[in-house]
């Protein structure tokens, strides 16, 4: 395998035999596309070596090969999703040629591209980099991915936002990086009614800050079995049972694994209301937990004084 060129091997189990070599002859310009050459466009939000693992199955490489191809020397030893692949920019001007995508397209899709050194050097590298549990991807919508792969693979992961827990169209969702597939939520509807929800929220100007109230009183409420308990446990239930997988995982509970995907119809409820409360001075404690038990579906809603809802009511100025 030189590095001048990436060939499409001709294996007709895989890839039909016309899809044949991708050149790169220059990094200083996107090609227009030779007959038979794939364009392998990126899913939103897509981890940076999710991606160039999917272009590399597509060519029936390995990823140390395709990058070989693409002439970016890589360093380091990792895996999706406990590490990601950091490239520099002259590495992100390769990586854009071979995907046919302009470099600010493909930066806006794969939001850990944006390379912050060597901007200057004239090498193009990439490096493997261990990622913080909060910061790993989690698996994508597996029919979305097999999609934009051309049937190829149905593997992807990706750095979703909160308002993307979910595949509403092929009600898939992987809440959790440790959850090597994704779970299957038919059997659970309300999920896809507030991920609907959620995208109206969006439009609200508080929506991100009653978001990350929200999720961080509803996640509390899950964790101590506060207020919502008797919904929660049929809805995991209902998910386990549906996923058989989720139960076998042994790194965590099921309670852990899914607790985001648990809680999101509530969670979704409360940042509507949350971000449609009137500012302090003209609200009143008790209206407000009527207000808020209303659009959660309870008769009543007393938390205590510690309680974190009760807390945000009483100290924040909105």
């Amino acid at each position: 395998m030189t590095r001048t060129a990436i060939t499409a091997r001709d294996t007709a189990a895989a890839v039909p035999a016309q899809r044949s070599v991708v050149t790169a002859g220059t990094w200083l310009q996107v090609p227009s596309a030779a007959p038979g050459v794939l364009h392998i466009r990126p899913l939103t939000g897509e981890a940076t070596a999710s991606y160039v693992q999917r272009l590399a199955t597509v060519y029936q490489l390995t990823l140390p090969q395709f990058l070989d191809g693409a002439d970016i020397n890589l360093h380091g030893h990792g895996t999706l999703p406990a590490a990601e692949l950091h490239l520099n920019h002259n590495a992100g001007r390769h990586l854009a040629v071979l995907a046919r995508t302009p470099l600010p397209h493909l930066t806006r899709a794969l939001p850990r591209l944006a390379a912050n050194d060597d901007a200057h050097s004239t090498e193009a590298t990439a490096h493997w980099k261990r990622l913080e549990a909060g910061q790993q991807p989690v698996r994508a919508c597996t029919l979305c991915t097999r999609h934009r792969s051309h049937g190829i693979t149905d593997t992807a992961w990706v750095h979703p936002s909160p308002h993307q827990l979910m595949c509403p169209r092929h009600q898939q969702a992987a809440p959790d990086p440790r959850l090597t597939s994704t779970l299957r939520t038919q059997r659970v509807p309300e999920l896809a009614a507030a991920h609907h929800t959620h995208q109206h929220l969006l439009r609200h100007p508080r929506a991100t800050t009653a978001w990350t109230a929200a999720r961080a009183i509803t996640t509390r409420w899950y964790d101590h079995q506060q207020h919502l308990t008797q919904r929660w446990h049929p809805r995991l239930n209902q998910l386990c049972e549906t996923n058989p997988h989720l139960t076998t995982t042994g790194s965590a509970s099921p309670a852990l694994l899914a607790r985001d995907l648990v809680i999101y119809p509530e969670t979704v409820a409360l940042a509507r209301a949350l971000a449609t409360l009137p500012n302090r001075p003209h609200r009143d404690t008790n209206d407000t937990l009527t207000l808020i038990a209303r659009r959660l579906g309870l008769t009543r809603l007393t938390p205590n004084a510690n309680d974190p809802l009760r807390v945000f009511i009483t100290h924040t100025r909105h």
